[in-house]
């Protein structure tokens, strides 16, 4: 690791620390050049995982395309940096629970619906109309009625009315 500052190769652990979600680690770094202190940031990386689509041709899984089409789906929703990493880190978790070197572009798809889904509904029917490719408004609707019905229903008020 470079200093920011002096560009020195010689920098050393001054402390460590994994972040809340134990996604990633929190490193504090001194220059034992110049004394200057930074942090940084480590966390997994997916590697040699390839993505078949469907017309069969093979890609390298790309953290970036993936982030790219959350982010479009999220498109003037409401969340967090932290709770967008934390939605994409839930994701790259499941691709690497599946121990596989290739996953189809249709399971991708799956486990980034299953996500969205928990983590915004509005963002879960954009990226479903896209990747389903919904033909018509009976489609969309039927799919607006599935999360109809997995959503709890709303507790009634203990408010008493007064009279």
């Amino acid at each position: 690791m470079h200093c920011p500052v002096c560009r020195s190769k010689e920098t050393k652990v001054v402390d460590s620390r994994v972040s809340p979600d134990g996604l990633s680690i929190r490193r504090r770094r001194e220059c034992e050049k110049c004394e200057y202190r930074f942090s940084t940031s480590e966390e997994t990386e997916i590697l040699d995982v390839i993505v078949v689509k469907n017309n069969g041709t093979r890609e390298a899984y790309s953290r970036d395309k993936l982030a790219r089409g959350l982010h479009k789906s999220l498109e003037k929703r409401p969340f967090t940096a932290d709770a967008f990493k934390s939605l994409l880190h839930r994701i790259e978790q499941d691709i690497q629970k599946k121990k596989k070197r290739e996953i189809t572009s249709l399971e991708l798809g799956e486990l980034v619906m299953k996500h969205l889904q928990k983590f915004d509904s509005i963002a879960y029917i954009r990226f479903a109309s896209v990747y389903r490719q919904f033909q018509d408004v009976d489609s969309f609707q039927r799919e607006l009625n599935k999360i109809a019905r997995n959503k709890p229903a709303a507790r009634p008020s203990t408010k008493r009315k007064s009279l």
